[in-house]
């Protein structure tokens, strides 16, 4: 009789982020699809170097600890706007070229 691990870790936290155990995959990204409402096997498409596996184990520890998670990622987007507008200081005539661009 082959032996059942109970449960297998999925996620991984290393450097403030987490990430896919073994892989370069963030669980922001999986997140993030999943909250737009993409499948599972949507998801797997769109990552081809995950399991349908590894995708629902991802979306369980989500769901496990959606309080904890929420925070994290709201946390990455204020340090993305933070990162944004410095960047914007910084290279004023790039971002004047990008708007320009836009209209």
């Amino acid at each position: 009789m082959t032996a059942i691990t109970p449960t297998k870790p999925y996620i991984e936290q290393k450097e403030g982020c987490y990430r896919i155990l073994g892989k370069r995959v963030s669980l922001d990204s999986i997140v993030y699809a999943f909250l737009n409402g993409n499948s599972p096997e949507s998801i797997a498409q769109s990552f081809p170097a995950l399991t349908l596996e590894e995708i629902y184990g991802a979306i369980t520890f989500y769901l496990a600890n959606r309080e904890t998670i929420d925070t994290y990622l709201k946390e990455g987007e204020q340090l993305f706007m933070q990162l944004q507008q410095q960047a914007k200081i910084d290279n004023p005539l790039l971002y004047q070229k990008l708007e320009a661009l836009e209209h």
